[in-house]
C-alpha cells in the first residue's frame, strides 16, 4: 500500500503546526542578534523625579521591578524647570552620536494610566526627541500619532528600540516582532530614558509604570 503525496504533505503540515505551537519554531528573528549587549551598573541608572518629593515616594525597586509614579500636578524634575512632570531614568553614561544602539526592556502599565511617556531615545536636531513611546487610552503609540500596538493595559510587554544613527531610522519591536519603522529628527547627543513622564496634552491626573529587564546593545 502506497502513501499519496498529499498525505505526506498534509502529516508533514500537521507536524510542524503542532511544532510552531509548542514553541518549538519561531517564526521572528532576535531583535538583538548581531548586537553587544552593554555592560550597565547603578551608575548608569540616573532617577529624575519632581523635585520637592523624596525618592521614595515616586520610585521603587523591588525584585528587580522599577516602579514609576508621577501626578499631573508635581513639579518638575528641577526648581525652574519648564518641563512637565516626570518620574523616569536616564541611562547615564552611554551617550552616543553614531553607530546603530538598541533599548530593551519590558513594561506594565494598568489600566487608568493614559498620555503617559513610557519611554524616548532623547536628542534630535528638529525637536527634542528621537523617539517616544506613549500609552494612550491602553494603546502603545509612536508619540500621539501612531497605534504601534493595540491593548497593552495590566500585562507585561517587551519592548526593543532600535536606533540607527547612520541611516536615521528607528525600528520598534513588540515581543520580538517587528511592528514600526520611522525617520529620526536629526543626528544630535542621544541617549535612553524610560519611566513615566507626563505629555504635554491628555494626561490621566494619575500616571504608573513597571518595568525589568532593562538592558542596552550596540553595533
Amino acid at each position: 500500500m502506497t502513501t499519496s503525496t498529499s498525505t505526506i504533505f498534509y502529516k508533514n503540515a500537521l507536524f510542524l503546526l503542532l511544532l510552531s505551537s509548542a514553541g518549538y519554531l519561531c517564526n521572528a528573528a532576535d531583535p538583538t542578534d548581531g548586537f553587544t549587549r552593554v555592560s550597565l551598573t547603578d551608575k548608569n541608572f540616573k532617577l529624575q523625579k519632581p523635585y520637592d518629593k523624596p525618592a521614595a515616594e515616586r520610585y521603587s525597586k523591588i525584585d528587580g521591578v522599577e516602579t514609576f509614579k508621577v501626578y499631573t500636578s508635581d513639579k518638575p524634575f528641577e526648581e525652574g524647570s519648564p518641563t512637565r512632570p516626570r518620574t523616569e531614568i536616564r541611562i547615564s553614561g552611554l551617550d552616543y552620536t553614531s553607530g546603530v544602539w538598541q533599548f530593551e526592556g519590558i513594561f506594565y502599565v494598568p489600566k487608568g494610566t493614559t498620555g503617559v511617556i513610557l519611554m524616548q531615545v532623547f536628542g534630535a536636531t528638529t525637536e527634542a526627541t528621537t523617539l517616544q513611546l506613549r500609552v494612550i487610552d491602553g494603546n502603545l503609540m509612536y508619540y500621539n500619532k501612531k497605534v504601534v500596538v493595540a491593548n497593552v493595559y495590566n500585562k507585561w510587554v517587551k519592548v526593543n528600540v532600535i536606533h540607527n544613527v547612520g541611516t536615521q531610522k528607528v525600528t520598534i519591536f513588540v515581543d520580538g516582532v517587528q511592528k514600526l519603522v520611522m525617520d529620526g529628527h536629526g543626528r544630535d547627543t542621544h541617549y535612553f530614558k524610560y519611566g513615566a513622564y507626563a505629555a504635554l496634552t491628555g494626561s490621566s491626573n494619575y500616571m504608573e509604570s513597571r518595568w525589568k529587564g532593562i538592558q542596552v546593545y550596540k553595533k
